[in-house]
């Protein structure tokens, strides 16, 4: 007996049902197609927002710097250091922190300021092509400073205003000094956008008088495929004797939400095609009682009861076949679709935060062979799933009995 042709023969037979069936399962495929799409994109942005915009991929700080973040626990031959690091193929920058009270107008507000080497940090982050508005740093304006969003709103300044602060130096004096605004971020992560005041790292040492060392090396590597803790290992063989952490390290509860990211996408797959199931199962098996007739008789002829469960595993295969073509190719154009647009989440909220992190407002689908394969790979499992109690069925019909049926 021809399995495949007799099963299309079937499917074509009943085409109002057929048609119906395949798209309930189509549409179910393309949702979850758009929805793994969605949370890849999710996730790819989120590891952007964390890693390319402010942390780097590995940092390296003086043991003892990030519980009590002092002016004197530097990093010393920072230069010789980032230098040995760049040779092993990573790109690699250098900072430098400081805290004081920044005032402009009548208002005024802690700030934690941060030097920056500019032509070493455009190689590790991004944040200079996060400016909201005005210009990002630029070593002719020792002067100008770019200031996170919220802090620039709590100060009321504008671009161009002067502010004015005051602070500590490491040798024990004063330090003061006016800068003017720049820049103005969009938002990053709620310290930055509280706190954050970016200027040239030299302008910050002369400030400060800190004349050598740095707080922080912040590095990226070269390759973001390759296993980020084998690469903090081959960093912290070069910083002997310094604190060495990647960003799932400093950062635990994003990396957590990240790699959950997959179970929830599974989670998801196994609660929606479970109503699948329910219409596989309806469909066949109103299949099955309208042709019991049918059955008798191809038993009565010889047909083996594997031969009808083959039969009927085989329509569902045609169907579920018919019905991922549709889906993927519907799930493909719209999440490239979104990929390309995005979902403007602005209406709802103006930043969006977790963990301390600010996430963009637009939120882009990514296409990946995961998000393209597992809706459909779970279609045709639930599928066959659902569709053994229809094919036992017919195969356990006494055949005398089954022609007789009415």
């Amino acid at each position: 007996m021809r399995i495949l042709t007799l099963a299309s023969r079937n499917v074509r037979r009943n085409w109002h049902r057929s048609l119906v069936t395949m798209l309930a399962m189509a549409f179910a495929c393309l949702i979850m197609i758009f929805f793994a799409s969605l949370m890849e994109g999710m996730i790819q942005g989120s590891e952007r927002s964390v890693v390319s915009m402010n942390m780097g991929d590995i940092q390296i700080h003086a043991h003892g710097y990030r519980d009590d973040p002092d002016l004197y626990t530097r990093i010393d031959n920072d230069t010789a250091l980032v230098a040995a690091i760049e040779r092993e193929g990573f790109r690699a920058a250098g900072r430098i922190y400081g805290y004081g009270l920044l005032a402009a107008k009548m208002a005024s507000s802690g700030v934690h300021l941060r030097g920056i080497d500019l032509k070493q940090e455009v190689k590790v982050t991004e944040l200079h092509r996060h400016v909201g508005s005005g210009q990002w740093l630029d070593e002719s304006e020792s002067k100008g400073v770019v200031l996170g969003k919220k802090l620039a709103g709590t100060l009321g300044v504008e671009l161009g205003d002067e502010l004015v602060f005051v602070g500590q130096s490491s040798d024990g004096y004063m330090a003061n000094e006016l800068f003017r605004v720049r820049g103005v971020l969009k938002s990053v992560s709620d310290g930055i956008d509280r706190m954050g005041m970016f200027m040239p790292m030299q302008t910050l040492r002369n400030l400060l008088v800190i004349p050598e060392g740095v707080h922080e090396i912040v590095i990226i590597r070269p390759d973001r495929t390759t296993d980020l803790s084998a690469e903090t290992a081959r960093v912290e063989a070069l910083a002997e004797g310094l604190e060495v952490k990647n960003w799932k390290q400093l950062m635990p509860v994003i990396a957590r939400m990240i790699e959950t990211a997959d179970v929830q996408i599974m989670i998801m797959l196994v609660i929606f095609y479970i109503a699948v199931a329910t219409v596989v199962l309806n469909a066949m098996l109103m299949n099955v009682f309208e042709r019991i007739h049918e059955f008798g008789i191809m038993k009565a002829l010889g047909v083996s009861p594997w031969q009808l469960v083959a039969l009927v595993f085989a329509e569902t295969f045609i169907l579920t076949l018919l019905a991922s073509i549709v889906g993927l190719a519907g799930g493909w154009w719209v999440s490239d679709y979104y990929r390309i647009h995005g979902i403007d989440l602005s209406s709802m909220a103006e930043s969006i935060a977790y963990g301390g992190i600010a996430f963009d407002p637009l939120w882009y689908a990514a296409i990946t062979t995961e998000a393209l394969v597992y809706p459909v790979l779970f279609l045709f499992i639930i599928a066959a799933v659902a569709v053994i109690y229809p094919a036992v069925k017919a195969a356990m019909l006494r055949p005398v009995k089954a022609i007789y049926f009415r």
